[in-house]
């Protein structure tokens, strides 16, 4: 057997031995801009740690405000990421899986979020939700329930500005997934809602999985939507981001040492989809 025939092995253009990868030459005109970009998207970051009072960070991070502020931000992001996988797994379905008229339309409002000015976004539901809102006054009338300026109200901002993250991821994983495994449950007795709880969803898990985790990061940061619906009250509507914008203006060293929690954090959820993200040759 000769080398040409042994498995895996390719020809060269000339030798006839094994092909080596050629060491790719980058162009300048590419080169620079994407180490100025790089560095653009780096220096921030190097900043804040270079900056960072490290011998008061544990003082900075034991008060009182401090792990309220944490303590809420963990809880409502947990529950806003609840709220979009029961809400939004389906949703993400029947934009995968059925056609109907206007599908597109759906897809473009559902994604709207994602670009809508988070402030705006508090404003849309307070006109909605609010007590003289187009729901909230009802709400507010027939069960006495008032979502403006309450921790219910952080978990509804968050979960506004986060759902489309999981749809989108949930979406494109249901689009992946051979959908004949759904056909040949239905085929052999099984309901739709029962070939889509024991066969498609352990198929498309790790889509879901990823999806929540975005979403669960993308309602911890949330800002806008959360200040303008939910206001900024310690211990009942104060998140982590809130609680940095106020301490900037008082005491910089705080505002920097609740932004490495935040870093930190953002390092984990980066951590947790390194399979999907962090594994490219």
């Amino acid at each position: 057997m000769t080398s040409l025939d042994k498995p895996g092995a390719v020809a060269g253009p000339r030798t006839g031995g094994p092909r080596r990868r050629r060491a790719r030459m980058v162009p300048l005109p590419l080169l620079v801009p994407g180490v100025v970009a790089l560095a653009f998207l780096l220096l921030p970051l190097v900043a804040l740690l270079v900056r960072a009072p490290w011998r008061s960070l544990p003082d900075q991070l034991t008060g009182v405000e401090v792990w309220q502020a944490l303590r809420l931000s963990l809880v409502s992001a947990t529950a806003a990421t609840a709220v979009c996988l029961v809400l939004g797994v389906p949703l993400a379905w029947l934009l995968a899986r059925t056609d109907f008229r206007g599908r597109g339309l759906v897809r473009a409002l559902v994604t709207l979020p994602l670009v809508l000015p988070p402030v705006v976004g508090g404003v849309a539901l307070l006109l909605a939700l609010g007590r003289n809102g187009v729901v909230g006054q009802w709400l507010d009338s027939w069960f006495g329930i008032t979502l403006p300026f309450t921790t219910t109200g952080v978990v509804i901002a968050e979960a506004f500005v986060a759902m489309p993250f999981l749809v989108i991821s949930v979406e494109g994983t249901l689009r992946a997934a051979d959908p004949r495994y759904e056909e040949a449950a239905t085929t052999l007795g099984a309901s739709r809602f029962t070939a889509f709880r024991r066969v498609t969803l352990p198929l498309i898990a790790p889509g879901i999985a990823a999806g929540a985790v975005l979403a669960w990061a993308r309602a911890l940061g949330e800002f806008g939507a959360t200040i303008t619906f939910a206001g900024n009250f310690p211990g009942r509507t104060q998140t982590m981001p809130l609680a940095v914008y106020l301490a900037l203006q008082n005491d910089p060293d705080a505002a920097i040492s609740l932004s490495l929690v935040l870093l930190a954090v953002s390092i984990a959820v980066l951590a947790g989809l390194r399979d999907r993200w962090l594994t490219g040759s």
